[in-house]
């Protein structure tokens, strides 16, 4: 009960950690030079901070070209942005215009890049950051290093900046385990983070207006009359109808039962809300879009406005409340569960009625969405917890598995762990075997499932128990799914395993491993390892086999030059992993498939050698390939 009661804090918690560095500061001051030159639409400034480095965008952009009334949704370039594909039918997709904005800036700015060289040599550690519009282009240039450099530690903060993209996006990022590194700073009645959830209300009236309004954004935001000018915005009879209708949108959608007025555009990462008695910190999509939407309902024309031109001060306000944490539980029973109370902590830092018995309908509801919110974030963690019991179950079929490899290893018949499992036997033993290589392949496989459907934690696929364990079965199992390939012949049908057998799974336990932080020195091996590294090598076998016999029946020259281009790369490739001693000593075994595959090379070069046709083979006689 204790782990339970004390979850939901963490919104408040997160947000005042948060504040407590000096990333936030730091990331307006560099957002509030941006502004230093107003007469150039698109600037950027880049600056160092001991080892961090900072990339800021202006809000002052070229905002005719944006239309923010409309679907204009384009898919995003996958040169630009790696990693970023969806799995849905769907592909992740960006609002055009912003997607302009930050091509404009990466491909057509020599700048912009070669500073960007200098600061990528200098600093491990980016922050990317942005207000308004400008926020909006620092999410694609961090999206594009994240996608193009896992040398560098990636963050971005934005302030007030509308939404980017579509839910496959938002998909896309959270498989790649970024969410983290997004961070949306939201006053509680900014109006641009809510634009574009007015898709779908009646807003065709004023289509030619809201550019219009941005440009007197873009006027206020550097002029030095920002109270004055926030005044004209207010009394803007356009403005006015355009917060009329998008109010009464985001309240009908909020209280509506089903998705029939849902917005195509989706959050993503961290929206940190904000208000004049705190902030919390919130990471639940489904969470961000109601609380957009309810904070919203309230507001009037002027807070709207004012909300967006005064970072600065939410900034300093939030930076310095973290010292003094308030008591917004006053009011509520202490016998009352302590998940109550953090709601109304949470409540009270938006500057909301925390006290159910004087909630309005919407206070209601935004207490209901961070309930849900809080319950869904404790379900990762469980379903961790649950996965490390269903590991120690099947730990058995692995260790029966192990219990095969090492008797086949130490058979009298010396074929070795893989040859042993090709060439089965109908025996009760080999039919246990191949049993739990199917139980440990629907295990992982839903191990898979999980982390790719965001029910893990978000740094699952870096605790090293979980990556030991993957690469452990990927080393122990994969040669046995290799061997059952080739014995049921879907290498004939299907081509070789490699390209056209290889189960998801393995790439991605492979991913885990790369991504690894490694400690530990390269030490050199005394003996054989308990397992083959390369849990490939047999199919790489398979593969050399083949070339081996067309060695002998080809007769067109090119072909034949690239079959032994191959064949001295992977013979010179298992040398290499025989003298380090990282193969297993079923690979080395008198009767494995590779000491065979070795004794017919020999018998081939003995032969050409012999009566070597060097017309047809050039480059490759009296070198490596035939000493």
């Amino acid at each position: 009960m204790e782990t339970e009661a004390s979850k939901f804090e963490t919104s408040e918690i997160s947000a005042d950690f948060l504040a407590s560095t000096p990333l936030l500061l730091e990331s307006w001051k560099l957002c509030n030079l941006t502004y230093s030159n107003p007469t150039v639409p698109g600037s950027f400034v880049i600056d160092q901070v001991g080892e961090v480095g900072y990339v800021g965008f202006s809000a002052v952009q070229n905002v005719t070209e944006l239309n923010l009334i409309g679907n204009q949704l384009v898919q995003i370039d996958s040169g630009v942005f790696l990693n970023l594909k969806g799995d849905d039918e769907v592909p992740p997709m960006v609002h055009a215009g912003f997607l302009h904005l930050f091509i404009s800036v990466y491909s057509n700015s020599p700048e912009f890049q070669n500073k960007m060289l200098g600061l990528m040599e200098k600093c491990k550690a980016l922050l990317f950051t942005g207000h308004g519009i400008g926020g909006a282009i620092a999410t694609l240039a961090a999206l594009w290093l994240k996608s193009h450099s896992s040398n560098h530690s990636v963050i971005c903060f934005t302030f007030g900046s509308p939404l980017l993209g579509n839910e496959s996006l938002a998909k896309a990022i959270l498989r790649e385990k970024w969410g983290g590194n997004f961070f949306n700073v939201v006053s509680k009645h900014d109006i641009v983070p809510r634009l574009l959830f007015s898709e779908f209300s009646p807003l065709t009236f004023v289509t030619g207006q809201l550019n219009g309004l941005l440009q007197l954004w873009v006027l206020a935001m550097t002029s030095q009359q920002l109270g004055h000018l926030a005044s004209q915005l207010s009394d803007n009879i356009e403005m006015h109808a355009f917060h009329q209708r998008l109010s009464g949108h985001l309240a009908a959608t909020a209280t509506a039962q089903d998705n029939t007025m849902r917005s195509p555009y989706s959050p993503f990462g961290n929206y940190v809300f904000c208000s004049n008695e705190g902030a919390i910190c919130l990471d639940n999509i489904s969470a961000v879009v109601k609380m957009l939407h309810l904070l919203f309902i309230d507001s009037t024309v002027n807070s709207s406005i004012t909300d967006h031109l005064s970072y600065g001060e939410v900034v300093t306000r939030v930076s310095h409340q973290f010292l003094k944490r308030r008591g917004f539980t006053q009011g509520v029973n202490m016998s009352d569960s302590s998940s109550d109370m953090g709601i109304a902590s949470a409540l009270g830092a938006l500057g909301l009625p925390n006290l159910p018995q004087v909630q309005d309908l919407f206070t209601q509801q935004a207490w209901e969405c961070l309930k849900k919110a809080r319950q869904t974030g404790f379900t990762p963690n469980r379903n961790s917890v649950d996965l490390s019991r269903k590991l120690g179950k099947i730990t058995p079929n692995r260790a029966q598995i192990e219990w095969y490899k090492a008797s086949c290893d130490d058979s009298d018949d010396q074929m070795g762990y893989y040859d042993s499992f090709k060439l089965i036997r109908p025996s009760k033993k080999d039919s246990h075997v191949n049993m739990n290589r199917h139980k440990l392949g629907s295990f992982w496989n839903n191990v898979i499932r999980m982390v790719e459907n965001n029910e893990l934690p978000h740094d699952f696929h870096k605790r090293p128990k979980w990556v030991n364990a993957s690469q452990f079965y990927k080393l122990l199992v994969e040669p046995l799914d290799i061997a059952d390939y080739y014995r049921s012949g879907m290498h004939r049908t299907k081509g070789h395993y490699l390209k056209h057998g290889r189960e998801r799974r393995y790439e991605i336990f492979d991913k885990w491993w790369r991504d690894r932080k490694v400690t530990d020195e390269y030490k050199k091996r005394t003996k054989y390892a308990g397992l083959t590294q390369d849990s490939c090598f047999w199919a790489r076998v398979e593969e050399a086999s083949e070339w081996v016999k067309n060695v002998m029946t080809l007769n067109d020259p090119q072909k034949l030059a690239q079959l032994w281009e191959n064949i001295n790369q992977f013979e010179q490739y298992a040398m290499r992993l025989v003298e380090r001693k990282e193969v297993s000593k079923d690979v080395v075994a008198k009767n494995s498939s590779y000491s065979l595959w070795v004794d017919e090379l020999k018998e081939l070069k003995s032969q050409f050698m012999q009566s070597p046709p060097r017309s047809m083979f050039p480059g490759h006689f009296g070198g490596t390939l035939l000493n």
